[in-house]
């Protein structure tokens, strides 16, 4: 089959075409006809050589998320071949990352796509969605308690921002003039312009701080000034600093949810009840995978750019 991957470490001029073995799925598994994979910042950290890889072999193939068809299943497999899936994928892990014509996936790292939603828009979700998740679950956020998101115009940052307000959160959130009307339909109550002084935009609004911040935006000791004395700050790509003040530092990480396949369905029905906003940026062959990572690192991205397979 063909994978996208690199060899050696290095610039989206590193991604390059590779054919390896056909993978097939074990007991409880199924192996995923890929249509499309989506493009994400993790992705362009593993190919630039910035993600440990242990024990495994050149090449190393980028993508944590993937939608296709079911087009084989392993002994015991609950699912049909001709499913319309969507999975998350672990490019360290056994299965590899989702650049591929054929992924395998176990049972619960998987669930239908949304109904009325292609394969390039379905994958956009495992990954951001599972990372949404995770963070509101970590933070333990009740009703009318205040949450700041930077980074809200991200994909990310879209997905926390409404499943914040669907959980009946107070929301201030960061934008660019140029994404305040994204911001803004997001639902967010107030929007503050993004930047390095976030945190005091946000004590504007709420002087004595916020119950909790997300940091989409990985400003990290920037943002931290916006959160109360004991309250709850949420980091992305792991901040080890110490905001001080009791506040309680969360360390979100996706691959802890590869087989959450029942958050999964929960996603997918809130997709479909126009609770969650999937975007796609553009659609690109996988063959120009090395130019979707060039748009991506050169900012101003909304939505996922997505490769076809």
């Amino acid at each position: 089959m063909l994978v996208i991957g690199v060899t050696s470490f290095g610039g989206p001029e590193a991604l390059a075409a590779h054919e390896v073995p056909d993978p097939h799925p074990g007991p409880g598994e199924v192996r995923i006809r890929v249509r499309a994979a989506a493009v994400s910042p993790t992705d362009t950290v593993l190919r630039a050589g910035g993600q440990p890889l242990g024990e495994q072999r050149p090449p190393y193939v980028p993508g944590m998320d993937a939608a296709g068809t079911v087009d084989e299943v392993g002994e015991g497999s609950a699912w049909r071949v001709g499913d319309a899936v969507m999975a998350i994928a672990l490019p360290r892990g056994e299965h590899g990352g989702a650049y591929a014509e054929l992924l395998v996936a176990p049972d619960d790292s998987i669930a239908r796509i949304p109904a009325n939603t292609d394969f390039a828009t379905a994958s956009t979700l495992p990954m951001n969605g599972l990372t949404a998740l995770q963070i509101l679950e970590e933070l333990d956020l009740q009703p009318e308690q205040t949450l700041a998101v930077t980074g809200a115009a991200g994909t990310l940052g879209n997905y926390v921002v409404e499943l914040a307000k669907h959980q009946g959160l107070i929301v201030v959130a960061d934008a660019a003039d140029r994404d305040l009307e994204l911001v803004e339909s997001l639902g967010a109550d107030h929007v503050v312009a993004r930047g390095d002084d976030v945190a005091e935009r946000i004590r504007e609004f709420f002087p004595e701080g916020v119950d909790a911040l997300v940091d989409a935006a990985v400003l990290n000791e920037k943002a931290a000034p916006a959160v109360r004395d004991g309250g709850r700050f949420a980091t992305v790509r792991h901040w080890d600093g110490n905001p001080g003040r009791d506040i309680t530092v969360h360390r979100i990480s996706v691959p802890r949810e590869y087989r959450s396949g029942h958050k999964l369905e929960i996603l997918r029905r809130w997709v479909e009840e126009g609770v969650l906003t999937l975007r796609v940026a553009g659609v690109l062959p996988a063959a120009e995978a090395a130019e979707a990572h060039r748009r991506l690192e050169s900012g101003g991205v909304r939505g996922r750019l997505v490769l076809s397979f």
